[in-house]
């Protein structure tokens, strides 16, 4: 008998621009995980750690105005940090720093090392109010790429207005949580026909 993999993850959406967010490592995952974190959040709160900083992350960090500490990764770090990111290249700081985040209970990913991940940095489609996170479950970026692709070219560019509309209308509508949402279930059937 063959046990289908089942995806268990749950998705959530974090308001970053009120977390403090520490990155370790300002190389190529360095630099792939802010520019990937500020597309979605612009205003992310964000502090960068790292020796070796590519220029591209020095760019963006002062474009958003990113603090940078020139240094090794240390404990003290941690410090008022409420989310980490591990992208060094220094197998041996990725361990200390996930051991250091688990004994202070902050949530970490360590890039490309799934068992050392509590949040995978899935696909993420934008358009205006919507946002699709898609989640291969750590196994496949290249899909959650391909998917990401495919939803920004079948998601109109004005299914914001379709969104707001739809909140204005849902304001005007009488009786209680199910009978709104009966509603509002008939009224958006038409846009999976």
């Amino acid at each position: 008998m063959i046990v289908e993999e089942k995806n268990n993850l749950y998705p959530i959406f974090l308001k970053v621009h009120q977390l403090n967010v520490l990155l370790i490592g300002a190389g190529n995952v360095g630099l792939e995980k802010l520019s990937f974190l500020l597309k979605s959040s612009p205003n992310a709160k964000v502090q960068i750690v790292a020796i070796d900083i590519l220029p591209e992350v020095k760019s963006l960090a002062e474009k958003h105005h990113i603090k940078i500490i020139q240094e090794a990764y240390k404990v003290s770090h941690l410090h008022n940090k409420d989310l980490v990111i591990v992208a060094t290249d220094n197998n041996h700081v990725n361990i200390q720093a996930y051991n250091d985040c688990k004994k202070q209970n902050l949530l970490v990913n360590v890039a490309d090392t799934p068992h050392l991940c509590d949040f995978y940095l899935g696909g993420i489609v934008t358009k205006g109010n919507v946002k699709i996170a898609i989640s291969t479950n750590g196994k496949s970026p290249t899909t959650a790429k391909r998917l990401r692709q495919f939803f920004e070219e079948v998601i109109p560019e004005d299914i914001n207005e379709l969104v707001q509309n739809l909140n204005k209308y849902r304001k005007t509508i009488k009786g209680n949580f199910e009978e709104k949402v009966e509603t509002l279930n008939k009224l958006t059937e038409g846009l999976i026909s």
